[in-house]
């Protein structure tokens, strides 16, 4: 991307904002490149539970106030968890810029944690616990991660236990921010219809004073685990299975291709191998996803369906199959062009959505400390081979390698 600009300022924190013309909309957020994998294991759970807490109060603001900030003036304000990001977001009408970008601030570097929303989060989280529990496309998402990264931090579960969930007091939060929070990897990032100068008038006034911190803790290092097979009894009515195992980290020279190649197999469009087969070839399901997400040091490719349990080996097979296929066969040369060009397709609608590149600046600073532009990425698209997506298929597409969660009916 080549029309984004970056500043930073002296703490360390980055600003980047993309000026675009044609909208009246601002989209602003703070991403901390802090997450779940970062917890001590008495700690599963509280990155997000700091995500919810950061709603309940600051040192100026009561929870209604912080909730009543932006609702009131048309806006939004959001905030998300993964494994290795918390961001807290907002959408609202240009000229409530300056209002976005001070309660932001406001909530991710001044919140107190009252004892009192605490213990109501607690119930709140509690429920949304088992509330995915009650639902097996979920439960068998976050039970599938926990097999594949096996006792590794990436492999817990975002939520927390009830366990751990049930024993965070104020105390928990702020030793969990003393011994992560890092000023030189949080971005302010930004889209809409204004400079970056004023923009950076605004961001100064609230987050100039935040103290200058570039103390990391180490990560811990995913190395490799043995492949798992379980299959647990649930009360459903339908068999769901998950399979997969680790793969291409961020920084691999594999990730473009490997996505293009995941992309083919089972996509979200219609026409993706494993949805042509087991949907609309055999009707064994109602829809079939494969999907790869990179993390800084390994990477996890995942396939997820549901099928009538009559149908499951069946399933099982045509998933198979497609994995020789794309191990033995190279695609011709209009079958891989016309994948490119679908990808290519999706990325480039994904730029449409000024909200959701906001939030991917943002990542892709912190992840590769750059923005690579949609040209780059469609270079890295053509140069895909027939025979590299073979080779990675290879390396990649071996059952015997994976591991597989399967709920069937009790």
């Amino acid at each position: 991307m080549e029309d984004h600009e970056l500043i930073e300022l002296p703490n360390g924190i980055r600003i980047i904002h993309k000026q675009i013309s044609n909208t009246k909309i601002a989209h602003v957020g703070i991403m901390l490149d802090i997450g779940s994998r970062d917890e001590l294991p008495e700690e599963q759970g509280i990155a997000h539970f700091w995500e919810h807490m950061a709603f309940k109060g600051t040192k100026k603001r009561k929870a209604f106030h912080i909730i009543n900030r932006l609702d009131s003036l048309g806006g939004e304000l959001n905030a998300y968890t993964t494994r290795e990001k918390i961001c807290f977001y907002a959408s609202v009408l240009d000229n409530h810029l300056d209002k976005a970008v001070e309660l932001l601030s406001d909530i991710t570097f001044h919140s107190v944690f009252p004892e009192k929303e605490i213990e109501k989060e607690r119930m709140v989280i509690l429920e949304e616990m088992a509330m995915y529990r009650d639902t097996p496309e979920d439960a068998i998402q976050d039970d599938f991660d926990e097999l594949v990264f096996n006792n590794h931090p990436l492999g817990r579960n975002i939520l927390g236990t009830e366990a751990t969930v049930s024993r965070f007091k104020q105390s928990d939060f702020k030793s969990f921010l003393q011994r992560n929070l890092n000023t030189e990897q949080i971005i302010l990032s930004s889209i809409g219809n204004y400079s970056i100068k004023k923009l950076k008038r605004m961001v100064e006034k609230y987050l100039a004073d935040v103290p200058h911190k570039n103390h990391t803790p180490k990560r811990n290092f995913f190395t490799s685990t043995s492949p798992i097979v379980q299959t647990v009894e649930k009360p459903i009515t339908q068999a769901h299975v998950a399979l997969g195992r680790t793969s291409y980290s961020l920084g691999d020279e594999n990730r473009i291709p490997f996505f293009l190649l995941i992309n083919i197999l089972g996509g979200p469009s219609m026409n993706s191998r494993l949805n042509l087969s087991l949907r609309e070839k055999h009707g064994f399901v109602y829809g079939i996803d494969a999907s790869y997400t990179p993390y800084y040091e390994t990477g996890s490719l995942g396939i997820y369906f549901a099928t009538d349990p009559k149908n499951l080996k069946k399933s099982l097979k045509l998933i198979d199959k497609e994995f020789d296929l794309l191990k033995k066969k190279p695609m011709g040369h209009m079958q891989l062009h016309k994948a490119k060009q679908q990808l290519k397709g999706q990325l480039a609608m994904s730029e449409e959505n000024n909200n959701a590149m906001m939030l991917m600046m943002a990542k892709s600073m912190l992840d590769l400390n750059r923005i690579p532009d949609i040209n780059e990425l469609f270079e890295k698209i053509d140069q895909a081979t027939a025979d590299h997506l073979v080779e990675l298929a290879r390396e990649n597409f071996n059952k015997e390698q994976m591991s597989q969660l399967t709920f069937i009916p009790n």
